[in-house]
């Protein structure tokens, strides 16, 4: 069967579009349609339904689908190990992340590594801590980054502790405070995550037997700055998301109880690894070690 055949359709399935596959592959959308189409009758039953809001998988679908992941991986794999013997530093890097490692780390990561093996190329997702563990399992990523401890039965090498710091309008009755007193959560407005991706919080607050006055929740880290900006609550949020994110109306604080998250990354398959990952697995640490002091913490 066809491999591009098997690209067309778990390419729909990751955007969760037939216009939005065919524009990301270089085809036409009757084109990629075809294909679906030919590859169902290949099979000999429903891949896919579709309907006026998108496609989403039939349950034939969803028992094969790990199974062509796992096709278009190796083939990738055996693509890179060629161009190696070749000589050729050549093949595609997939990589899951969220927000804050997306916008402060993997740039710099990339930049330099590519000045290294400017032929590989990268394929980033970015999401919550919930989407990464999903592409990890699914095997739609090669790594992922992720926080400790996890859910996920994988290989994970811890990078990074991360402070969780409590963020405030300067205006706030407890702005002038040194360090935030973590039981005040209880009494405030408070802005956070959507359940699946809280794990920072319910790390905090479910040992101390601390319940937050939720008001608001949403699934971007950015919306809930932007919300404590406009004095609509108070939030806690990780050190590197923070990163330039100060503006005139925040205020950060170190909390009481200090507490912190560890940022680590996910193989989804080491052994089966392509060079490509591997080669950028290994870069991350020692770009990690050599920018160390721009991660000083935030006054």
């Amino acid at each position: 069967m066809s491999l591009k055949k098997f690209e067309a359709f778990v390419k729909v399935v990751d955007l969760g579009s037939l216009t939005r596959a065919a524009q990301a592959l270089g085809y036409t959308q009757s084109g990629v349609s075809h294909m679906i189409s030919a590859l169902e009758e290949d099979f000999g039953f429903l891949l896919l339904k579709r309907n006026r809001s998108g496609v989403r998988l039939t349950a034939e679908g969803e028992r094969v689908l790990s199974a062509i992941r796992g096709i278009l991986n190796s083939n990738e794999q055996l693509t890179q190990i060629i161009a190696s013997i070749h000589g050729l530093d050549t093949g595609v890097v997939r990589i899951g992340s969220f927000s804050s490692v997306a916008v402060h780390w993997l740039p710099g990561m990339i930049q330099s590594f590519q000045q290294i093996y400017p032929r590989i190329e990268f394929k980033l997702l970015n999401g919550d801590y919930h989407d990464v563990e999903h592409w990890l399992t699914e095997g739609a990523v090669d790594l992922g980054f992720v926080t400790l401890p996890t859910r996920l039965q994988l290989t994970c090498i811890p990078l990074w502790e991360d402070r969780l710091l409590a963020i405030l309008p300067k205006q706030h009755r407890l702005a002038h405070l040194s360090k935030f007193p973590l039981s005040e959560v209880e009494s405030e407005d408070f802005i956070g995550l959507l359940e699946d991706s809280n794990h920072d919080i319910r790390r905090i607050f479910d040992p101390a037997g601390l319940s937050p006055n939720m008001k608001f929740t949403t699934k971007d880290d950015y919306a809930i700055i932007a919300m404590v900006a406009h004095g609509l609550g108070i939030s806690i949020l990780p050190e590197l998301l923070l990163k330039n994110s100060t503006g005139s109306n925040l205020r950060t604080m170190e909390l009481e109880p200090s507490a912190t998250r560890t940022i680590a990354l996910a193989l989804a398959d080491p052994e089966h690894m392509g060079p490509a990952a591997q080669s950028f697995a290994n870069h991350i640490s020692t770009w990690l070690s050599a920018h160390a002091d721009e991660k000083a913490h935030l006054s």
